[in-house]
């Protein structure tokens, strides 16, 4: 089964070095809040395909179209912000390296930055997200295997001050999707461990630094 370096909101420092080809994974995963250049770093130096979604943290990636090595935006050339060679999943559902990935970014607004959604509005962005799905799958029987998010659903690993609560439109996502997980960021353990969770048979799992996960099998941890 494909195993992915899942890698979130805090720079491990030990990865931004040669060290990190020792990781024998087949892509890299991205759940928002790093620096598109670490993210870029990562990539390249795994040789690796890399599949992200953007943090509230991150530059707004919105209306950006790309064909090949040009990025267009409103019509006109732009430079792409985003990690060179990234894919951004953000309301996408993208095959990758064996793995079908479906990925929703962004946080509950609580600012006026980019990348911030009311429950409402992430709720009909999530609705896309599963139409989307859901087409791909009457195309090829095939269903997602991860749910890539920046947060995490309300009231599974989340907070209650208003920055880093989570979002309900997520449970009904799992519900209909049925990922093998749903692998989310933004919010920080501070040192500590954060328990997975699950929501039905979709292993909830806080990726905040970076984790090394075997996809649809038991998941492994190497420092």
């Amino acid at each position: 089964m494909p195993t992915a370096l899942v890698v979130a909101d805090e720079v491990d420092e030990r990865l931004w070095t040669g060290a990190v080809r020792g990781q024998a994974v087949d892509l890299v995963l991205g759940a928002g809040d790093l620096p598109f250049d670490y993210l870029e770093f990562l990539a390249a130096a795994l040789d690796r395909p890399l599949v992200f979604v953007p943090g509230n943290h991150d530059a707004d990636l919105a209306g950006f179209t790309r064909y090949g090595g040009l990025s267009m935006r409103g019509g006109f050339p732009e430079p792409w912000p985003g990690p060179a060679g990234g894919v951004n999943a953000d309301g996408k559902v993208v095959d990758v390296a064996g793995l079908r990935i479906a990925g929703l970014g962004g946080s509950v607004r609580y600012t006026d930055g980019p990348n911030q959604w009311t429950q409402g509005q992430q709720s009909r962005r999530a609705l896309r997200l599963e139409l989307r799905a859901w087409a791909r799958r009457l195309r090829d029987g095939r269903g997602v295997d991860v749910l890539l998010t920046h947060s995490p659903p309300r009231g599974v690993g989340d907070r209650e001050d208003p920055a880093h609560r989570g979002f309900e439109c997520l449970h009904r996502t799992v519900r209909r999707l049925r990922p093998a997980w749903l692998l989310h960021g933004h919010v920080h353990p501070h040192g500590e461990r954060p328990p997975e969770h699950r929501i039905g048979h979709t292993r909830v799992r806080n990726v905040v630094g970076h984790h090394v996960l075997e996809i649809g099998a038991v998941s492994t941890e190497r420092a």
